[in-house]
């Protein structure tokens, strides 16, 4: 059992400090922000992530998890620190690691014995340096000799299964040069000594922006691929069931749609590129591939103006608003450039997601063109198409026949390559998707 401080209670955050505690240790979460730490003392989750909010309730009652805007309260007694800030982008792409300095040099304030400080945010190359140099110059000024490590350890949650991954990890990054602190990083993540890698600083710094480029990097291929699928009259499900068979590839991230979003590939391949540039290494190869993602969500939206040849007046159902199923974030969603290009166009949307309506209305705010709605049917309510955007499990399965006489017209835009082509075609429907163009059924001899 550690006593652990977690500084930073957003997604990241939350999520380590539940499942550390559910492994026995004694978790104190910190965040500056008062609001949010009371609504954690009160059971409440600032977001949805699935199992979470029955996780962090069985921690509190044990008395092994408890929240705090305290710094000298959290780090009491602490032996690991861990720094679970928001590095967000700015303007060119490059990140943002002011939260991460701000949160070393206050807590650098409150060190009274050994320390790990141990890096979760997604961090370019040399900060974990730089958090070091900060702890040092506050111990300076405060005229004391206190021992402490600093550690690299990325974090690699996926939205919508997080306490899966963290209790079941496939790997656990070491970046660190001190023997002691290996130790006590080697007792913590004893119940998953296999998966853990140790390595040099920089290499696991750069190890979690290597992973997410990887997994953008399938996906714009697939996207891109799809595009000439369409060109030479292919199919992009064909040619992905192809790929994936060879153990080489794999079938993971091979789906061709809409674009991907979320919090984390775009914004971290676009730090890539600035860490490329930064260090005098060309970055085009990573930018291609958020240019193939823009490019691919304003092919989508021309194959819907292409069919109609003007959208104004038009009404559409957006079915799924979150960047993907079983969460409501809808950071860098591609719902949310679609939705502003087809209300540009003159359009009149009526939305519907099973999770993100709330955060969406945040987001969208009030718009005469914008209708929230209580499920896919009444979404689906005299429109002239639907655009499905968000595979969530619920649309697989709709009643299509009850949704044709609902409509003024049976048109589907499917943004994941959901449904059959052919089925959806025989229910009566003009059906768009992608990678895929209009072939016979195939007819087998008997």
């Amino acid at each position: 059992m550690k006593k652990i401080t977690i500084i930073g209670s957003g997604y990241v955050g939350l999520v380590t400090g539940a499942c550390l505690a559910e492994m026995g240790n004694l978790v104190t979460c910190l965040d500056i922000d008062q609001e949010k730490i009371n609504s954690l003392l009160a059971g409440k989750i600032p977001f949805f992530e699935p199992g979470l909010e029955e996780l962090v309730k069985r921690a509190v009652a044990a008395g092994r998890l408890t929240f705090t805007i305290s710094y000298e309260q959290a780090l009491h007694n602490a032996e690991l620190c861990f720094l679970a800030l928001p590095t967000p982008s700015h303007p060119d792409g490059s990140c943002d690691y002011s939260y991460v300095f701000k949160a070393t040099a206050e807590l650098a304030k409150h060190i009274t014995d050994y320390l790990i400080i141990i890096n979760k945010s997604t961090i370019p190359v040399g900060t974990t340096g730089k958090v070091r140099e900060i702890i040092e110059d506050v111990l300076d000024q405060r005229g004391i000799d206190i021992p402490f490590d600093v550690v690299s350890n990325p974090e690699f949650l996926q939205e919508g299964t997080a306490i899966h991954n963290c209790m079941n990890p496939d790997r656990i990054i070491l970046g660190l040069d001190s023997q002691r602190a290996q130790k006590v990083l080697q007792q913590l993540y004893a119940p998953f000594k296999d998966q853990i890698q140790i390595m040099d600083i920089p290499s696991a710094e750069l190890s979690k922006y290597a992973a997410n480029a990887m997994l953008a990097m399938r996906l714009s291929f697939m996207n891109h691929l799809a595009g000439l699928c369409e060109k030479v009259g292919g199919n992009i499900e064909q040619v992905r069931q192809a790929l994936g068979a060879d153990p080489r590839i794999g079938h993971r991230y091979l789906q061709a749609g809409i674009g991907f979003g979320g919090s984390c590939l775009p914004k971290d391949v676009d730090a890539l590129c600035a860490i490329a540039k930064d260090h005098g290494h060309s970055p085009d190869f990573f930018r291609m591939i958020l240019e193939v993602n823009e490019q691919q969500k304003k092919a989508f939206f021309q194959k819907i103006l292409s069919h109609f040849g003007s959208l104004e007046g038009k009404t559409f159902a957006i079915w799924g608003l979150s960047f993907k199923p079983n969460t409501d974030d809808l950071r860098e969603a591609p719902s949310l450039d679609l939705i502003k290009m087809l209300t540009e166009s003159g359009a009149a949307l009526r939305l519907f997601d099973p999770i993100a309506m709330s955060n969406a209305k945040k987001i969208l705010g009030n718009s005469s063109q914008l209708k929230f709605c209580q499920d896919e049917y009444d979404a689906a309510q005299q429109t002239d198409a639907i655009i499905l955007i968000t595979e969530w499990p619920e649309f697989r399965s709709v009643d299509f026949s009850k949704l044709g006489v609902l409509m003024r017209n049976k048109v589907l835009f499917d943004g994941r390559n959901l449904y059959d082509m052919h089925e959806m075609e025989n229910l009566g429907f003009e059906y768009f998707c992608i990678g895929k163009t209009k072939q016979p059924a195939k007819q087998w001899i008997v």
